[in-house]
């Protein structure tokens, strides 16, 4: 499976000479707007040919404040010139990278192939250079539909303007790092079920990390059930595409802490035989987006060299009913002997999730984050665009929320009930899979809960902000977004700092 076709992007002190597209920022308010970013030599150039200032040029041209707003100020042939709004106060890294990202597809807008282009938003300071970088990139993010003929890129190279600013410029290279690992992950999920399920994911897995320090290790079906991963192979059971289970190992030297990560690998999810309404099962390719965030996350803690220890653990099924498949009522033996009864077929996520979260225990990790499309409850909770996050430890979920932060993804902390394990009682095995309707989302990280231990642990439901059917903003487009690969890796830079 080929990896996204991305530009290639580097930081710059200025404009190259050769660009096709030049993009400036705007703040301030519509009658007096602020340019932002405008080189020297552009200014000389509009005020001597057009006879305006910059500030005039915006002001004639309509151009809008609001971030992500663009304006096309120079058509034509020749330099061509887009304002973008990066809002009416000082812009923060946020509304820079949905700025950058708006500001990229305006340029394909512009109907040409293989255009250089310049990002000039003032991004000196290391944050702001970062968010530009990783907006331009998402920006220009583009799935290539399966066809007989490849449809050129819009855009060839983009330079990201720090005037020469040493940790700017490393920023840069680290936003590019970040957003490639982001749209890898973007990738493997915009990929039809019938391409991508448990035997070529992780063929993608393994093959994505040929050429680094990162060691893998993928069980078969038959290596499954001899550790007794009874979860995992109960939700795979009914397809005749059978389970997986993919082990990243990352050890540098004079790591400074140890991260366990955990992600939801359903290639497929039809409901099994709790079967969904068809409406509901069309975007379900998208219900192994947390194992593709902790996969592509791990590849770029690696690519940047930090400091800390990294197990991952991709959990890969395809939820299909058949006469294997399991039923509600089962009682399923997990990894390390726990018995649970199975609730509901479509619920089947926290049940490969827990297999993974108990083995991965055994690795004694500082730390373990599991990150899963989980419930649609988080969904009514929270709505389409945040995560929820919960656990055990409440400097943990502070910490992930401070990593989400910074990394410019937004999310909640929601509670795990005291004494929900009552909620999770079986009269038949040691839990039941399922709990109360209402709090859905609580009841499925109670369940979660119950696999962890001791450890310091944090559970991203990651089910609104992991695909978008419809509505694009800034660098977030249709289809997959990558959700949670930007948070895991400022966490990772946290811990290894």
């Amino acid at each position: 499976m080929p990896a996204p076709t991305l530009p290639s992007l580097t930081a710059a002190k200025a404009a190259p000479s050769r660009t096709d597209v030049l993009v400036v920022g705007v703040s301030g308010t519509s009658e007096a707007p602020v340019p932002v970013g405008f080189p020297a030599t552009v200014t000389k150039t509009i005020e001597k040919g057009l006879g305006v200032s910059p500030a005039e040029l915006l002001r004639t041209s309509g151009a809008g404040s609001a971030v992500g707003t663009t304006t096309v100020l120079v058509p034509g042939k020749g330099l061509r010139l887009i304002a973008v709004g990066v809002g009416e106060e000082e812009p923060t890294p946020a509304r820079l990278r949905k700025a950058a990202g708006s500001a990229l597809r305006a340029v394909a807008g512009l109907g040409d192939n293989g255009l250089s282009v310049a990002v000039s938003l003032s991004s000196t300071e290391p944050e702001t250079a970062q968010a530009v970088a990783e907006g331009a990139l998402l920006g220009s993010y583009r799935y290539q539909p399966i066809s007989a003929t490849t449809a050129p890129h819009p855009v060839a190279t983009i330079s990201v303007v720090t005037e020469g600013k040493r940790e700017a410029d490393q920023a840069v290279a680290c936003g590019v790092s970040v957003a490639t690992a982001v749209a890898q992950a973007r990738e493997w999920i915009n990929l039809p079920p019938n391409l991508l399920y448990p035997e070529t994911f992780a063929d993608a897995a393994k093959e994505h990390v040929r050429d680094t320090r990162i060691s893998v290790e993928v069980l078969d079906e038959k290596a499954l059930a001899k550790a007794g991963y009874g979860g995992i192979l109960a939700v795979g059971g009914g397809s005749s595409r059978l389970p997986r289970l993919v082990r990243y190992s990352y050890s540098p030297r004079g790591a400074k802490a140890h991260i366990a990560l955990v992600g939801k690998g359903i290639t497929f999810d039809s409901g099994g035989l709790n079967l969904k309404p068809g409406e509901g099962m069309y975007t379900m390719k998208c219900d192994m987006s947390g194992a593709a965030a902790v996969l592509a996350a791990t590849r770029a803690i690696a690519e940047l060299g930090l400091r800390v220890k990294v197990t991952a653990y991709a959990s890969m099924a395809e939820n299909i009913p058949s006469d294997t498949s399991y039923r509600p009522s089962d009682v399923l033996t997990m990894y390390g002997g726990t018995t649970v009864e199975n609730g509901n077929c479509d619920a089947e996520g926290r049940l490969v999730m827990a297999d993974a979260l108990a083995r991965a225990t055994e690795d004694s990790p500082d730390l373990l984050v599991d990150v899963a499309t989980l419930t649609g409850a988080c969904m009514i909770a929270l709505g389409s665009d945040i995560a929820g996050v919960m656990g055990n430890d409440d400097d943990v979920v502070d910490q992930v929320l401070a990593a989400s932060e910074s990394a410019g993804e937004p999310m909640w902390p929601l509670p795990i009930p005291e004494g929900a394990a009552s909620e999770l009682k079986s009269s038949v095995a040691d839990l039941k899979s399922t709990g109360p309707r209402m709090g859905g989302a609580l009841w499925a990280a109670a369940f979660l809960q119950e696999f962890v231990a001791e450890v310091p642990w944090a559970h991203l439901d990651i089910a609104g902000p992991a695909y978008r059917e419809s509505k694009v903003d800034g660098h977030l487009g249709v289809g997959g977004t990558g959700a949670a690969v930007s948070t895991l890796v400022a966490l990772a830079q946290s811990y290894a700092s």
